[in-house]
């Protein structure tokens, strides 16, 4: 007599395992390409942040070692450098483009850190 209906016949059966690996090999060069060619600005993390305002690089001053010098940021892109006089709590300038609430905060905390 003959074979059973389709017996003849080599049915493959894919799981979806075998189904992501084959998008995967077909997707993945193309994305790799794209990443290459055109990659992303890279952004350095912020070192400390209190509310808006960043401490970027920090340092011990070379000449008084109560004083932290900070380069801080804010959220609008404002870059200042300020000195910290952990004595005395005060930060120098008094006045700038970056709110000195949060940067006289930020610098406070830096000091009872190092101390």
């Amino acid at each position: 007599m003959g074979l059973p209906f389709d017996a003849h016949r080599r049915v493959r059966v894919v799981g979806w395992g075998q189904r992501v690996m084959a998008l995967l090999s077909v997707a993945l060069p193309f994305v790799l390409v794209s990443l290459l060619s055109n990659p992303l600005p890279a952004e350095a993390a912020p070192g400390l942040c209190t509310g808006p305002v960043c401490a970027d690089a920090i340092t011990r001053s070379a000449k008084n070692h109560w004083q932290l010098v900070l380069r801080l940021e804010d959220q609008q892109g404002h870059r200042e450098k300020v000195v910290v006089d952990c004595r005395a709590g005060v930060l120098s300038p008094q006045a700038g483009l970056v709110d000195r609430g949060y940067a006289k905060a930020l610098g406070l905390r830096l000091c009872r850190y190092v101390s």
